[in-house]
């Protein structure tokens, strides 16, 4: 009886510790909360591959509540960024700028291409920008697609008002904003 307690427990607790793992498996912010109007270095943290494959591309979507942002360059990977230039009539107009080609547009994506992240192991890859001032959400979500050798994943699954990214399977990472000075 007392190694069928023992062995409950040990249950128990293993389920405890894998339920809590999904949260570890995600691509995720090394930042919890940022304030408004700050200019923040945002660490974005690739725990693993896509099944098992290695990943061979990280690109970010930027919100509208990031602005001036700066790509960190990394060894081994191409930079890519993307930018949208304001029109005076409020139109945009698709300006793509690969390797940092530098202009007055916005960056609305930034991507590392073509270096090589083993399943097996992690890496970060690092920009900064500046959260807006009035800014009237309680958390910023920045979706993200990792492509891999075999396979991609898109962390890109907002979830509804009042819900958890615990509620979706592919959440996009999130900042908590905490409000300015």
């Amino acid at each position: 009886m007392k190694m069928l307690n023992y062995g409950l427990r040990a249950a128990l607790a293993l389920t405890a510790f894998t339920i809590s793992l999904p949260a570890h498996a995600h691509i995720t912010f090394e930042n919890k909360e940022v304030k408004a109007g700050s200019t923040v270095k945002f660490v974005l943290r690739v725990p693993h591959g896509c099944a098992g494959s290695p990943t061979t591309a990280v690109r970010i979507a930027l919100p509208e509540e990031l602005t001036e942002a700066k790509p960190q360059p990394k060894p081994g990977w191409a930079l890519d960024v993307s930018r949208i230039e304001a029109q005076g009539d409020g139109s945009g107009e698709n300006v793509h700028a690969a390797h940092g080609g530098h202009n007055d547009a916005v960056i609305k994506e930034i991507a590392w291409l073509g270096g090589k992240l083993d399943d097996a192991y992690y890496d970060e890859f690092v920009f900064r920008a500046k959260v807006a001032e009035d800014i009237a959400v309680a958390a910023i979500f920045v979706p993200i697609v990792q492509e891999c050798e075999t396979g991609v994943e898109r962390w890109i699954e907002i979830p509804p008002a009042g819900g958890s990214s615990n509620d979706v399977k592919f959440p996009a990472p999130s900042i908590g904003i905490l409000p300015g000075s």
